[in-house]
Parts: structure tokens; C-alpha cells; sequence
């Protein structure tokens, strides 16, 4: 589809409200993805996706994605050979979590939504593997529980820093080293347990300055009374990062042996978040399901801009008894509004977007869809407001086939009205002749009177509300 026309259709502003309904990075990535597809199957099948959701969601059923993240990042390092770290192996087990509540969720639904429940099946639920993290990890942390040799090395650490907190307190109760101590308490430097001391009297402890307060005034030592049990803490502190290591690569093991699964359960749970969010802006519109086909008739029943709020509501029909459809009317009258409508609610269609109209509206899909909306004059290309909509005007030509739509604001207008109505009706002939539907909107008076004379164009006029 042509990128000119995504962008003066506001397609792109579209799909940024549709993906604020995601609850994922997952879902925002697929809907980053969409575009609008010439398929009337694949099309079929997104608009049933979608309905699908908003059945569930007017059962007063919610999908329950909470919680869950886009693991996607920590399955590209498991490829790559690196240990995840606890609060990563946690994301992990609440991704697994979710999935399976997801799962359960959507295995007894058939009746509202028949296509997702299908999809469900391709979730594979790792109990084991979720579980064994649970035990595992807590927080951002291995838990003692992890295994019965970190138990083990951990009640030793508790042992020995209880023993060197009892020297300590007994060197700050000794009242021979009263003078010598800036304040009675013990504090952690660089993971060393240590007693603030005066500096003046740092020669008169027996111990290693461990560190020295930024004004000076104190330095913190660790006392030779705790050597010993400070160089044994050390030894458990890397049997405990050993341990801890073992288990983390033994978890992210496991992971690994079950990557084919993850990576389906990313897709599957990807595609939910995406649906349900296209499902919840359906709901916030009041959108439908329109009937589709592929060969060019377009019936838009009381249809709303859906960037506009509260927009005038329009009946709009092409492609049966006419193929070119000419628009008149004042100026602020909504012309410009009808184009784009009809031009957005046609892509968000094709997109699997339910639109905001009523039933018995009927969408026709299209190969492409260009535009010539605005003006694009361009002084870096000595281009003016006439010449660039020529430019713009001949690559369309260039590229329309009998599967295209064509939206045209103003054709012909930007020269001496003779020339431009001229010009116009040459135009809308030669693409006429190549099969396109082709909506314009005009002013000149010689477009009105060669569509009223012509069997397969139609006229149409915007009356304008003075209230």
C-alpha cells in the first residue's frame, strides 16, 4: 500500500490509538507490523479474530493478560549462552504464569469465540519449569530453598557474621577503647565489618583501615580480632556466588531445553494481546463487522471519522451503479472529511479494525488506494500547489489498475478553472477507462455537467448545516 496515502489518511494515528488498548510490548510489536492487505480471506480472518474478542468482551469476559511482559529480550540471551539473573528468571515464570491462566481461560469459550479457543492450543503450559523458579527465586534474589548446599553455606555466613558482630560489639562495650571510637556502631564498608575511630587515634587500634570518612575525621577499621573470621566469611560468600551461579544456570537450562515452546507461547500470547486490543477500541467505538468483497462496491452506513469525536455520521455508496463518484458542496461543508472517511475506514477494514457505522455497511477492498488531498507545493523542487498536484497526479495515473481507489480533493483546481475542469475530466476519463473507483470533490461546474452525462458517474453534494 502506498506510504503517501497511509500518511495523509492519519492511518498510522489510527493504529497508535488502536495499540494504546495493548497490555503488552508483544501486542504494540504486531500491531506496529499491520498493514492493510488485499486478501479476502486474510481479512476475513482478522475482522472473525476481532469479533470474536468483542464477543467475549460483551459476555463481560477479560482476557487475563495482566502481568504479562515481553520476555522476548531474555530468550534472545538464553540463545545466546547467558545465565539469566534472578529478577529476569522471575519474568520468566510470571510470562509462563500468565500463559497458563490464558490457556484455561479460553479452553471453554467455543461458543463466543470458536477461532481463539484454537489458538489456545498452541500454548504449551511448563509447570515444572515455573514452579522450580518459585522455589528458586523470591524477589530479585536465589532463595535458601534453592538447593540444600546454599542452605547450608547461608547458615554458615549467618554463624561466622554472628561471631564477628560479637567481637565487635565487645570491642565497642571494652571501655579501654571508648576514646578511640568516633560513634558505638558497627557499619559495612566495601562488605568489611568495621568500627568508626577517630583518626588522631587510627595507630592505637590493631586492625586494617578499611575506609576514611570524606572529611577526615574517621576512619573505618576493621579490627585484627576479626581477621580470621572476616577471610573465612570471604571463602563462603564465593561458595555461596558459586552455588547461587549453579542454580541460575541450571533454571536457565531448563529454559533452554523448552525454547521452541517459549518462542510459540510469545507468538500465541502476542496475537491475544493484539486481538483484544483491536476487541476493546471495537467496543470503544461501537464498531462493527462490516461485510467484504473484491469487486469495488463500498456502502457506508451512517459511518464516523474515527479521529474525529462526535463526527457527523455518513451514508456513502460507490461501485454498483456508478464507478466515479463527483462530490459538491460549500466550503467547510465536509468534503475533504468524506474522502478521508471513506479512504481510512477501507484501510482499517483491510487491517482486521472493526469501523464505527451501522449494520448493512459493506466495505470493498483494494490493491491500493491513493490520494491527492492538500497541498504539497515544494519550494526545495521549484514545485508549485498546480505542479505538484500534476506530479502526484501522473504517478497515480501511472500506478492505478482496476483495483484501486482513488480519493481526489479538488481535482483540477490550482490554474485557470477552463484548463483545470478540463484537465480533470481527462483524468477521471483515462482512470475511469482502467476499471478504478475514483471519489473527487470539485467546484467547477464542466466536472458536475460531464458526470451528470455520463452512465457510469454519479454526482453527490454536502449540504451544509447553518446551525
Amino acid at each position: 500500500m502506498d506510504k503517501l496515502t497511509l500518511e495523509n489518511l492519519d492511518y498510522y494515528k489510527l493504529k497508535e490509538i488502536v495499540k494504546g488498548y495493548c497490555v503488552s510490548g508483544l501486542g504494540k510489536r504486531l500491531i506496529d507490523k499491520i498493514e492493510p492487505i488485499y486478501n479476502l480471506k486474510v481479512v476475513k480472518q482478522r475482522l472473525k479474530e476481532t469479533t470474536e474478542g468483542r464477543n467475549l468482551l460483551n459476555s463481560s469476559y477479560h482476557l487475563p493478560l495482566e502481568g504479562i511482559f515481553n520476555i522476548t529480550p531474555l530468550i534472545d540471551k538464553i540463545e545466546k549462552g547467558i545465565i539469566l539473573e534472578p529478577e529476569e528468571l522471575y519474568s520468566i515464570s510470571n510470562f509462563l504464569r500468565g500463559s497458563r491462566k490464558v490457556k484455561n481461560f479460553i479452553k471453554d469459550k467455543e461458543g463466543y469465540a470458536e477461532t481463539l479457543c484454537q489458538y489456545g492450543n498452541n500454548i504449551t503450559e511448563l509447570p515444572y519449569i515455573e514452579e522450580e523458579i518459585n522455589i528458586s527465586i523470591k524477589g530479585s534474589k536465589v532463595d535458601s530453598n534453592a538447593s540444600k548446599e546454599l542452605k547450608k553455606i547461608r547458615r554458615h555466613i549467618e554463624i561466622c557474621e554472628g561471631r564477628i558482630k560479637e567481637k565487635l560489639e565487645k570491642f565497642i562495650k571494652n571501655s579501654a577503647n571508648k576514646e578511640y571510637l568516633q560513634d558505638s556502631f558497627i557499619s559495612q564498608r566495601n562488605g568489611k565489618y568495621t568500627i568508626p575511630i577517630k583518626s588522631s587515634y587510627k595507630n592505637h587500634v590493631n586492625g586494617i583501615i578499611i575506609e576514611t570518612s570524606q572529611n577526615g575525621k574517621t576512619v573505618f577499621i576493621e579490627p585484627a580480632s576479626v581477621s580470621k573470621h572476616t577471610a573465612e566469611l570471604a571463602i563462603l560468600k564465593a561458595e555461596e556466588a558459586v552455588e547461587e551461579y549453579r542454580i541460575l544456570a541450571t533454571l536457565t537450562d531448563m529454559i533452554y531445553e523448552k525454547l521452541k515452546e517459549m518462542k510459540m507461547n510469545i507468538e500465541v500470547i502476542a496475537e491475544y494481546d493484539m486481538i483484544w486490543a483491536k476487541a476493546k477500541y471495537s467496543n470503544a467505538i461501537s464498531g462493527i463487522e462490516p461485510k467484504i468483497n473484491i469487486h469495488g462496491y463500498t456502502k457506508v452506513v451512517q459511518g464516523k471519522y474515527p479521529l474525529i469525536s462526535n463526527a457527523v455520521p455518513l451514508d456513502f455508496e460507490i461501485g454498483e451503479n456508478y464507478r466515479t463518484l463527483i462530490i459538491t458542496g460549500p466550503n467547510a461543508g465536509g468534503k475533504t472529511v468524506v474522502l478521508k472517511n471513506v479512504g481510512l475506514l477501507t484501510l482499517a477494514v483491510q487491517s482486521g479494525f472493526h469501523i464505527p457505522a451501522k449494520e448493512g455497511t459493506e466495505i470493498a477492498l483494494f490493491e491500493n488506494i491513493f490520494v491527492d488531498i492538500g497541498d504539497n507545493q515544494s519550494v526545495e523542487n521549484a514545485l508549485s500547489t498546480f505542479s505538484s498536484h500534476v506530479s502526484n497526479l501522473a504517478r497515480i495515473i501511472k500506478n492505478s489498475t482496476k483495483s484501486t481507489l482513488l480519493l481526489f480533493d479538488e481535482i483540477g483546481s490550482g490554474t485557470e478553472p477552463n484548463e483545470g475542469a478540463a484537465l480533470a475530466i481527462a483524468i477521471l476519463e483515462e482512470l475511469y477507462l482502467k476499471g478504478c473507483i475514483t471519489v473527487a470533490t470539485t467546484h467547477y461546474g464542466e466536472i458536475k455537467d460531464f458526470s451528470m452525462n455520463h452512465p457510469d458517474f454519479e454526482n453527490a453534494a454536502m449540504e451544509f448545516e447553518k446551525d
